[in-house]
């Protein structure tokens, strides 16, 4: 007897690529349905496969539509209709009253984080599977997790990016979702805490080989709150998307703006509008995107770890990759795989690759190896570094706590130009007893340090050039630092700065006395001076940091998975308490 699966939004951008899949599958009779009947007979009549396919109206909206639902005695439902940011649980827990399984390629995160607390009870007493995200996010990008780290000792930071083509068609639908949060607050994990950003409100440039460069916008996922809790980690995640169209991508930030900025409120009006658009965009566009998990940490060994995955899609398999962990989940339950209860979709990636086709749809992973020795131990020469004190190395360290916080005094510059420069550069105001967080990403050869004084951002990369020297790019300028390590403290003062391969006077250079020290309460301590010829003081700023607590980290994560694991040294943050 054939297994009755009803496909929800069959007719739609993503229902369409579902079920063409779905066709494939042996054993069981495919319900399509959409609001028109004639359009679900279209569609059955280009299905190939061995299922048996019948088209059937149904609109959710529909005050008979349970009864409708009824009449068919699913085994199994899919909603792919989208979007689901104002979704609700009703249709859902329908079906599952009726004794069906439940599937949707749901990516909103509100519908996401309360999917199993609505859910759960009823598909347990009904002894249904339920389960939500079955789709690029979250189902995909958690797989890939799981599969980049098994084993790791620990996860400093997950950065994703979705770099669709811009040839294919896209749907009213996908585009009102994407403007539904565009200049609205959104929550991400960032700097060790959950923090609020503006959706599509900043952008970052990327290269990645086979697309080129792309720029990437922040967007709306429960990602940021589902990994930190399952993969316990302690920096960041981040989730973006690249636009091929730099006008569609820039126009989405520019939107960002207005909205922010209470110009433009209800955008998602604008997506009727926006779909036209797209008819001349595309044309400039091509069929070619992609999609990276890039996972930073220590592996099983001990060592800082840079795994990243990446998928290539190309021959308008792109909007394929959505509905493949669908696929996927389906025949899971076909062999009994799922247990009953309603949760976020999981499944190992393997079944979802399995569900690819090359070569229009590829995968590679590529593993990079921090050097053994951190940039100072390279500069200052291992036994200079280890005759460090103890605070000065627990920052340093390879597999040193990626998050520092602490306090810290600033002087900022009082004259004019030196105001407009130090604005500029995001250096902080003047403040007593500030909040400072520390963020180092290490590995690729280079540190990347993000500072925070009291919501004040500014970053930069360091890297080891050969000797003593070590550079510190700040935007266009690399800034050549010749180290030090005397008296138990570690100093960097300017020894010359260049604009790319231009090398430019060092008496034009900015000046900088640094100086790291373990203090009398052997917290790790800094004292930075920074300034320019002609102007003087930008800023100085002096304090202490220690590695961030775990209850400040993970202010959402079950209480019972911390006290599971190693108890932290509250020095250096590392597993085991060897400093006492």
């Amino acid at each position: 007897m054939p297994r009755r699966i009803m496909l929800i939004g069959a007719t739609g951008f993503f229902g369409q690529r579902l079920a063409r899949r779905l066709a494939t599958i042996e054993g069981v009779e495919l319900t399509l349905t959409s609001r028109s009947e004639e359009r679900a007979r279209a569609l059955t009549q280009k299905l190939k496969g061995g299922a048996r396919c019948i088209p059937f109206a149904f609109d959710r909206n529909d005050p008979s539509s349970m009864a409708r639902l009824r009449s068919l005695s699913p085994w199994l439902v899919i909603d792919a209709s989208g979007p689901f940011q104002s979704a609700n649980y009703d249709l859902a827990r329908a079906a599952i009253g009726l004794g069906a399984h439940w599937i949707d390629l749901a990516d909103a995160r509100d519908y996401l984080l309360n999917f199993g607390t609505a859910l759960d009870a009823v598909a347990r007493s009904r002894g249904v599977a339920a389960r939500a995200g079955a789709s690029s996010t979250p189902a995909l990008s958690m797989a890939v997790v799981e599969d980049l780290t098994t084993g790791w000792r620990r996860v400093d930071s997950i950065d994703i990016a979705i770099m669709p083509g811009g040839g294919g068609d896209v749907g009213e639908a996908v585009i009102r979702a994407i403007l539904s949060y565009t200049g609205a607050p959104i929550t991400v994990f960032d700097e060790g805490r959950q923090r609020g950003i503006a959706g599509w409100g900043g952008v970052r440039r990327t290269k990645i080989e086979r697309l080129g460069t792309r720029y990437l916008s922040p967007v709306e996922t429960a990602d940021a709150v589902l990994m930190q809790r399952r993969f316990d980690v302690r920096s960041r995640v981040s989730f973006s998307a690249g636009l091929q169209s730099r006008i569609e991508h820039f126009g989405l930030f520019a939107l960002a703006q207005l909205r922010q900025r209470g110009v433009i409120t209800k955008i998602e009006s604008l997506a009727p509008l926006l779909e036209k658009a797209r008819r001349i965009t595309r044309l400039f566009s091509t069929d070619r995107g992609g999609m990276t998990v890039t996972c930073a940490g220590i592996d099983a060994s001990g060592r800082q770890t840079r795994a990243r995955w990446l998928l290539i899609a190309e021959k308008g398999a792109g909007p394929d990759v959505p509905v493949l962990p669908a696929v996927a989940l389906t025949r899971s339950l076909l062999r009994g795989g799922e247990r009953a209860g309603a949760e976020i979709a999981a499944l190992p990636l393997a079944s979802i690759e399995a569900e690819m086709s090359p070569p229009s749809l590829t995968t590679s992973r590529t593993i990079q190896y921090a050097d053994p020795d951190c940039l100072i131990a390279s500069a200052s020469g291992s036994a200079s570094y280890r005759r460090l004190p103890h605070a000065v190395r627990a920052f340093h360290d390879q597999d040193a706590p990626p998050v520092w916080t602490g306090k810290a005094d600033i002087d900022a510059a009082t004259s004019l130009a030196g105001r407009l420069v130090r604005v500029s550069a995001g250096f902080p105001a003047s403040a007593r007893g500030a909040d400072v967080t520390v963020t180092v990403d290490r590995g690729g050869g280079e540190e990347i340090w993000q500072r925070n004084f009291a919501g004040s951002r500014f970053a930069s990369r360091l890297r080891y050039e050969g000797g003593t020297v070590i550079s510190e790019r700040f935007g266009p300028f690399d800034i050549r630092l010749g180290l030090s390590t005397e008296r138990g403290e570690v100093r960097m003062p300017v020894v010359g700065w260049r604009i790319g391969p231009v090398r430019l006077p060092l008496f034009l250079a900015p000046t900088s006395d640094t100086r790291e020290f373990e203090g009398e309460d052997w917290r790790f301590h800094f004292d930075v001076r920074i300034g320019l010829p002609l102007i003087g003081l930008l800023a100085h700023y002096r304090g202490w940091l220690e590695p961030m607590k775990k209850n400040a980290a993970e202010p959402n994560v079950d209480e019972t998975s911390i006290s599971a694991r190693p108890t932290a040294c509250d020095r250096c943050g590392r597993a085991t308490r060897h400093c006492l």
